[in-house]
Formats: structure tokens, C-alpha cells, sequence
């Protein structure tokens, strides 16, 4: 069974099963909460960024597998995210009680994102107009709201006036402006532009790379600085190793979609260098680190980062050729499913929102206890499903080893520098 087929097994005999088994005929929506022996909890916060994903999900499964019968699901999930729109003021609320009632008012940029990446999915699944229509206003919401003469800002109260980022900052540090909120708005203004064709939003993807390669992207040590101020002076010398596999990816989907052969000359060797770069610092035959702080590299193996690992350097090899890739791919597939399934393994303790290893591949105990909100879906469904090569329709195209695309830039020559860069004269990563 080769890479492909092994993903494609793994998302309809596994993945799909159990999402389906999350929906709730009874309040609407989908629980959101599942216990550490996989008892769901009915009663629990519904998270609206979750929503969204389960949304993308259903819609891009339907069109990839070209299953009409997910389109239920996927339509039940557009139903409760209309009911988490403000009626009153705009945008999408950070979560709601079963019921539908507000439980989180935040209104958070990436929150908005997120319903703009799952409407235009959807519209293009089902043909209807009015989910893009939803996801256009949610653009001009950001626009007019979420953002200033810098950039893009984070949380807000639900009138919009500002509130500080508890949600996106991590590591001690209060951030005003995040690579992660940049990257995710990135993310959803190319599906709205590639179904929309939109020039508005296409203006503003050229913009966000503009940002991008002038404030987030560090070209001396080929790599993302993480959080910011206001004026996007970086607050903490942070490398995430995940989030920069995950952008190395992404953003070339980006390059693709708005089709500019001068912008991907440009802006593509700095993705593969980020590709490279964690390749050097954070990976073993045990998956990839978690992120260096101040040059402490901390060595978890988190459940998401293998599974950006799997889509981003099956994305290099498909565009590269280098078997290395397609190695570390098919070695992160095995990596992440072994992860998942610790709650078997270890004593009942497993988390299925956050699962981990440590550096030998065992599994490392969380003081965590009941129930709690399930949110990597996202990572696991999309990255399976992004395994097939999409054109720019959005259609899948199984990858062939006679079709592989290459780019026209000297590739080897940035790869090897960047490897100097990071490996000894013996081979051996230099963190």
C-alpha cells in the first residue's frame, strides 16, 4: 500500500467514522467535547473555530472522495455556524453553549478566518451562493475591523472594541500581532479568492506576503519569528517548528493560487529554507521536536507537528523530487497514528485534543483529567486529504511518480546552504 492509499484508508475506514459519530441531531451542531475513554460529553462548550473545521472537513471530503453523502454533514455544520454569527454587530463568536447561546463573545481575527476558509470550501461543495456571500462579508469584516495601517490585530470584545490576546499568545508573552493569525488569514482569503476570484481579496494576499517576507520571515536564520508587538518587533526568540513546516506549505498553495511567476520565484525559496531549516533542527526517527525557546529545544513530540510533517514534506517532494521528503512523510504518518492511538496503550491517559511522545517514541502522561474540547481534527483531516495534489479549481489529482512538478530555481544550491547552515561537519543537527 503506498502513501496515498494508506492516508486514503486511514480517512475513511477511521477519521470520517468517527466525525460523523460526533454530530448531534438533538441540540445541532457537532459535540466538541469527548472524553479520555471516548465517551462524548453533550453538555459541553461548542468551540466556533471548531465548527468551521468540521465544516471544511465534510465539504472538502465530499469533493475529494467525490462522496455526495458527506454533504449532510457538512451542511449540518453551516446551520449551527450561522447560529454563531452576531446578528448584532458582525463576525463570528469564539464559542456558544449547546443550546446556542453565547458561552465566549471574542470576537478573535482568527476565528473569523477560519469561517471564511469553511464557507468557500462549502460553496464550492454545494453549489449554493449564499455561503459565499457569508464569506465575502467576513472579509470586509476583518478589513474594516480586525486590522490596522500595520496589519492584521487579534482578539476583540463582541462590539469590536479591543481585548487583550489571551487565545494566540503562548510562552509568557502577551502578543499584539501573531505569525499564527497571519498565516490563517492567509490561508482563508486564497480558498475565497480561488472560489470567488475576488480581486479585492487578491490585493490583500499580496499584501499579507508583503508582511510576511518584511516582518515574520527571518532571513538569517531561515525561519518564522512567532509573536509581536505592535510595531511587529518580535517578543521572544521562539522557533516553532510546526507552524514553519505548516507555512512552507500553505503558503506555496498560496503562490499556486494566485499563479505569479515573478512572486513564487521570489517568495518559494524561503518556504522550502523553512522546510529545511526544521528538517535540520527538529527531526529523528522519532518525528519532529516541539519548538526552541532561547535555543532550548523542547524535545515533546506533539501530535500535531508530525501531522503538519506529513503534508508539508509530501508537499516538497511532490514539487521537489527528493525522496527525503517522501521519507519523513511516510515516517510521520506512522509516527502520528501511533500517537493517537496511546489512549489504548497507556493506561487510559490519552488527550485528544493535544496527544505526545517523548524522544524515544513512548508516551509521555498529561496531569489532565474528564473531559475536553476536541480541536485537531483540522490538522489531522485537512493533511489527509492534502496528501492527493490539488489543482487550481480546488479538484484532487492523485500525485504520479511520472508527474512530479519541479521548480525552476537552483533548489539544490538553497538546500545545501541551508544544511551547512545546520549540520555539523559530521552531519549531526546543530540546534
Amino acid at each position: 500500500m503506498n502513501l496515498y492509499q494508506e492516508t486514503m484508508t486511514h480517512l475513511q475506514e477511521c477519521i470520517l467514522p468517527f466525525w460523523k459519530g460526533l454530530r448531534d441531531d438533538i441540540q445541532g451542531g457537532y459535540i466538541s467535547s469527548v472524553g479520555f475513554d471516548l465517551r462524548r460529553e453533550p453538555r459541553a462548550e461548542r468551540g466556533c473555530i471548531l465548527n468551521s473545521r468540521i465544516l471544511y472537513f465534510f465539504s472538502q471530503a465530499s469533493m475529494s472522495l467525490e462522496d455526495p453523502s458527506l454533504l449532510p454533514y457538512a451542511e449540518h455544520a453551516y446551520t449551527a455556524l450561522l447560529e454563531m454569527i452576531d446578528a448584532e454587530n458582525g463576525g463570528v463568536f469564539w464559542s456558544v453553549h449547546p443550546d446556542g447561546s453565547v458561552m465566549d463573545s471574542t470576537k478573535h481575527t482568527y476565528n473569523q478566518a477560519f469561517a471564511i476558509y469553511a464557507l468557500s470550501n462549502y460553496a464550492q461543495a454545494s453549489g449554493k451562493t449564499v455561503p459565499l456571500e457569508k464569506a465575502r462579508e467576513l472579509f470586509h469584516l476583518i478589513e474594516r475591523r480586525c486590522r490596522d495601517a500595520g496589519g492584521y490585530l487579534e482578539a476583540f470584545k463582541a462590539d469590536f472594541s479591543p481585548e487583550s490576546n489571551e487565545k494566540l499568545s503562548e510562552n509568557g508573552v502577551m502578543a499584539t500581532r501573531t505569525m499564527n493569525t497571519l498565516l490563517h488569514v492567509m490561508e482563508a482569503y486564497t480558498e475565497l479568492y480561488r472560489v470567488g476570484t475576488d480581486v479585492a481579496v487578491r490585493e490583500k494576499l499580496l499584501e499579507m506576503l508583503d508582511t510576511w517576507e518584511s516582518h515574520v520571515y527571518n532571513p538569517e536564520r531561515c525561519r518564522q519569528e512567532v509573536f509581536f508587538d505592535h510595531d511587529w518587533k518580535p517578543l521572544i526568540d521562539l522557533h516553532s517548528f510546526g507552524h514553519d513546516i505548516e507555512t512552507s506549505w500553505l503558503m506555496d498553495r498560496t503562490l499556486d493560487i494566485l499563479d505569479d511567476p515573478v512572486l513564487t520565484g521570489r517568495v518559494r525559496p524561503k518556504l522550502i529554507s523553512l522546510a529545511e531549516t526544521a528538517l535540520s533542527c527538529a527531526w529523528t526517527d522519532h518525528g519532529f521536536a516541539n519548538e526552541s525557546e532561547c535555543g532550548k529545544v523542547d524535545e515533546t513530540r506533539v501530535w500535531w507537528v508530525q501531522a503538519e510533517g506529513v503534508v508539508g514534506f509530501y508537499s516538497a517532494w511532490q514539487k521537489y523530487g527528493d525522496e527525503r521528503y517522501l521519507d519523513i512523510s511516510g515516517n510521520n504518518i506512522q509516527i502520528s497514528s501511533g500517537i493517537a492511538g496511546i489512549r489504548r496503550t497507556y493506561d487510559g491517559i490519552y488527550c485528544v485534543e493535544e496527544s505526545f511522545i517523548d524522544t524515544k517514541g513512548d508516551p509521555k502522561a498529561h496531569n489532565r483529567a474528564g473531559y475536553c474540547t476536541i480541536k485537531r481534527e483540522y490538522d489531522d483531516n485537512r493533511n489527509l486529504i492534502s496528501v492527493s495534489y490539488y489543482d487550481t479549481a480546488g479538484k484532487a489529482v492523485v500525485n504520479k511518480d511520472n508527474g512530479i512538478a519541479r521548480v525552476e530555481y537552483e533548489y539544490d544550491e538553497l538546500r545545501n546552504r541551508v544544511k551547512e547552515r545546520h549540520f555539523d561537519a559530521a552531519g549531526n543537527g546543530v540546534k
